[in-house]
C-alpha cells in the first residue's frame, strides 16, 4: 500500500487494501460500541496490558531491550497476543512505544531501563530540525510482519489497535532529550520562538501519520493517538500549538474508515479541544468523572464515544474495590449516554497498567465489566 500524508492523497485502492487486511467481525463488541450501538457486551481493553505485569512477558524478554523487542515480529505479536489470551480482552493493544516512528527513521534514540526514551542528540535549532528524518514505509516493514501475526491470533469479536504518539509528546522527548518532569524546555522554545516550534511539528507530523497508515494498511481495525504530555498545557496554548497538528492527522486517517482515539493524561481542562480535533472516542484519565468529562466535550465537540477511566491503582486495592469501581464508572457512562452527552462506552484505566499489578487482578477487572 503506497503512504501519504495528507487527506487529499489517499487513493479508493489504497482505502480498499487497507480494509482488505482487516477480519474482525462487524458486531465485536468495540467496533459495536464505537458505532454508538449497544454491543454484546461492554468492550474492554487496558493501556499497557501487555507488558510488565504479566510473568509470560517477563520470561520472554529477559535480556532483550525494549526497543529491540518492538522490531522483532515474533515477539511483538506474542507480547501483543499475551493479555489478551489471559484476560479475554475485547481489543489487543499493539506492543510499541511511542518512539519507535523515530527509531526506524533513524534518530539516536534508546529507552534506558528506570528512565525511559533518551535520546543522544536534544533537537533544538533549525539545523537540527532540517537534519530529522522522517519515517519511509520500508523502515516499518518489521511492525507490519508483526501486525501479520497478531491478527492471526486473535478471534473474529476482538479488534486490534494500533497507536502512535502525537507530535507535541515526541516534540518534549526531542527537544528535552528525554522525559521531564515539567517540559520547561520544550515550552519555553514554544513561546520564545514559535517559528521554529511550528516547524518541528511540521516535521513530525508526517512520520506520525506514515506510522499509523502503516498499521492500518497491515490491518490494524482501530488507532489511538497518544498525546501523553498535552495535559501540561494550558487551553489557550493547546489550540495554538498543538491542535491543528493533531487535526490533520485524524483527517489524514479518516478517509480508511478505521475508529480513531485520543488521549492524554492530565488533560480535564482539555477534553472539549482533543475531541474537537477529530476522534471518534475521547480517553478519558481517571481525575474526571465520565459523567462529567461528557458534558465538557458534548459541549465543544458533540457527543463522542467515551473510553475510560478507572485509576490503575484501584487493581492493586483487592476484588471488592475493583468490582465497585467498575460499576461506578459504568454508571456514570451510562448516565452519560442515557443524557445524550455521550454515544458509548468502552471500559479501560485513565491512565496504564502500572508494573506491580497482580496479573489476576486485570483478569477480574475484565470480568467484572463483561459481567454488567
Amino acid at each position: 500500500m503506497a503512504l501519504t500524508t495528507s487527506p487529499d492523497d489517499v487513493t479508493a485502492s489504497a482505502v480498499a487494501a487497507a480494509a482488505s487486511a482487516r477480519r474482525a467481525d462487524a458486531d465485536a463488541p468495540f467496533l459495536a460500541a464505537v458505532r454508538g450501538e449497544r454491543p454484546s457486551r461492554r468492550p474492554v481493553w487496558m493501556m499497557r496490558q501487555a507488558g510488565r505485569s504479566l510473568p509470560e512477558y517477563r520470561e520472554l524478554r529477559a535480556g532483550v531491550a525494549m526497543l529491540d523487542s518492538c522490531f522483532r515480529p515474533d515477539l511483538l505479536s506474542e507480547i501483543t497476543l499475551q493479555p489478551v489470551r489471559r484476560h479475554d480482552a475485547d481489543a489487543a493493544i499493539l506492543f510499541s512505544d511511542i518512539v519507535v516512528p523515530l527509531k526506524a527513521a533513524g534518530v539516536a534514540v534508546d529507552i534506558v531501563p528506570g528512565r525511559g526514551p533518551v535520546m543522544d542528540h536534544p533537537v533544538r535549532t533549525a539545523a537540527d530540525i532540517a537534519a530529522l528524518p522522517e519515517v519511509e514505509p520500508d523502515q516499518l516493514a518489521p511492525i507490519v510482519e508483526g501486525i501479520g501475526g497478531v491478527l492471526a491470533g486473535l478471534r473474529g469479536d476482538q479488534v486490534l489497535i494500533g497507536f502512535a504518539g502525537a507530535p507535541f509528546t515526541l516534540a518534549s522527548y526531542l527537544i528535552e532529550g528525554g522525559p521531564s518532569k515539567d517540559h520547561g524546555v520544550t515550552k519555553a522554545l514554544m513561546y520564545s520562538e514559535p517559528q521554529l516550534w511550528h516547524a518541528l511539528m511540521a516535521k513530525l507530523t508526517p512520520t506520525v501519520i506514515r506510522f499509523l497508515r502503516a498499521q492500518i494498511g497491515a490491518g490494524a481495525d482501530a488507532v489511538q493517538l497518544f498525546d501523553s504530555w498535552a495535559g501540561f498545557l494550558s487551553l489557550r496554548d493547546y489550540r495554538e500549538f498543538v491542535a491543528p497538528y493533531s487535526r490533520q492527522i485524524f483527517d489524514a486517517v479518516r478517509p480508511f474508515g478505521v475508529p480513531m482515539i485520543h488521549f492524554g493524561v492530565n488533560t480535564g481542562e482539555l477534553l472539549g479541544e482533543m475531541a474537537a480535533v477529530g476522534p471518534d472516542v475521547t480517553g478519558v484519565d481517571w481525575k474526571v468523572p465520565l459523567d462529567v468529562a461528557a458534558r465538557r466535550i458534548s459541549e465543544a465537540a458533540g457527543p463522542t464515544v467515551l473510553q475510560g477511566n478507572m485509576d490503575p491503582a484501584v487493581l492493586l486495592a483487592g476484588d471488592r474495590v475493583i468490582a465497585d469501581q467498575v460499576r461506578r464508572i459504568c454508571g456514570e457512562a451510562d448516565a452519560a449516554v442515557a443524557a445524550g452527552t455521550a454515544r458509548g462506552h468502552i471500559f479501560n484505566l485513565g491512565h496504564g497498567v502500572l508494573p506491580q499489578t497482580p496479573a489476576d487482578a486485570v483478569t477480574r477487572a475484565f470480568e467484572e465489566v463483561h459481567a454488567l
